[in-house]
């Protein structure tokens, strides 16, 4: 077991946590303030490879793998969670395609995408159905060598300017969640409207809309992976995706420990550095341990990935860990701050409002410790009682 990172994934860190500094800082502040993520920096991610890090070079991507994936989310994340959300929600929808569709799908959209020339979105919320996704309202009807598709996505980040969508719809309302299936939509599609961006408490600069489909149209070849599968797609799906989105509330929560460090070092009360006290130290510690013990928890399902292993478990694992951690070292980042943390004029402030999300989205905590049960019960382990 080795707990060093590779020269490769030292030299992408290195790379990033450069590019983030240098590019994404300045106006971070002000983006939040502003609700808006410009798409030239956009196009900046993309340049150096960020919207297509896991898909393979022939596909318009950087050819790498889940660590070095998760690296590049937390670089980013340290300095503009928006900004990660962004890549995230964006992999999200380029990964269903490359792992279910068709070659033909793959070489008319991944290119795209890879490049960051497109922008993906994912749609599988809905205003009724959020943890309990079999039960959503959206249909596709097949009409000639169409599909109709009829509902609304909500919450669906990078949705009012997504060029590519994903989108899970009801094909067969007998079946309940066997009865869905996945369709790629294109940004033109006939019948198809951005609903109002969202404002919300935090990541306030990533794009989050709804999706309305009034018969909507799209061809038949754009149905994604076989009939009736969508919904078993999406929870493999998910599983990269939790594992994404872990890293970015590692990310979060480093930027909570460096910013509470430095603060606790220059500020001072009683003649002395808040930091030589034991309260501080003590909220510093537990920052830090619970940091390193959810980094290797997301570096272990992202091995895991890597290698082609089912990582159910350990992604579910990694995500309820670290979301529940970033909650609390921002908590403390607060608190560390006093009355300055709770003002604009420090980044706590702003990490404590991305903080939150990182237990909602992609499923929610509740949610992770049901799958983890259910993985949990299934290994039919036998336990021997100690009587």
């Amino acid at each position: 077991m080795d707990f060093e990172l590779k020269e490769e994934h030292r030299l992408l860190q290195s790379t990033v946590r450069d590019f983030a500094v240098k590019e994404l800082k300045p106006n971070v502040a002000q983006r939040d303030e502003d609700a808006e993520f410009p798409q030239d920096l956009i196009k900046k991610m993309a340049d150096i490879g960020l919207m297509g890090i896991i898909f393979q070079p022939e596909l318009g991507g950087a050819g790498l793998d889940y660590i070095s994936y998760v690296i590049a989310i937390e670089e980013i994340a340290r300095i503009d969670a928006s900004a990660a959300i962004t890549i995230l929600a964006h992999t999200l929808c380029a990964n269903h395609i490359y792992i279910f569709g068709t070659e033909k799908q793959k070489s008319k959209y991944l290119p795209h995408l890879a490049k960051g020339e497109n922008i993906g979105a994912w749609g599988l919320t809905e205003p009724g159905a959020g943890s309990d996704a079999a039960s959503m309202r959206t249909t596709a009807t097949p009409d000639g060598s169409n599909w109709i598709i009829r509902g609304e996505k909500a919450f669906t980040t990078n949705g009012s300017f997504a060029e590519t969508m994903v989108v899970m719809a009801v094909t067969d309302r007998t079946k309940g969640a066997k009865g869905i299936s996945a369709f790629i939509m294109e940004g033109k599609s006939p019948g198809l409207t951005r609903g109002k961006k969202l404002k919300k408490l935090g990541f306030k600069a990533s794009d989050t809309s709804g999706l309305i489909l009034e018969d909507a149209r799209i061809p038949k070849e754009h149905l994604l992976g076989e009939l009736n599968m969508g919904f078993i797609q999406t929870m493999g799906v998910l599983d990269a995706g939790r594992i994404g989105l872990s890293a970015m509330a590692v990310g979060i929560a480093r930027a909570c420990l460096e910013d509470s460090a430095a603060y606790a070092k220059e500020r001072q009360q009683f003649g002395q550095p808040i930091g030589n006290f034991q309260a501080i130290q003590w909220m510093l510690s537990d920052m830090a341990t619970e940091l390193d013990a959810a980094r290797l928890l997301v570096y272990k399902a992202a091995q895991l990935e890597d290698e082609g292993k089912r990582c159910t478990k350990e992604a579910s694992i990694a995500k309820l860990f670290s979301s529940e951690m970033v909650m609390r070292a921002a908590v403390k980042a607060v608190q560390i701050h006093g009355g300055y943390g709770y003002t604009k004029d420090y980044p706590v402030e702003r990490y404590f409002r991305d903080a939150k999300l990182c237990e909602i989205g992609e499923g929610t905590s509740e949610v992770q410790r049901m799958v983890i049960a259910k993985e949990i019960l299934k290994q039919n382990v036998k336990f021997q009682s100690s009587n």
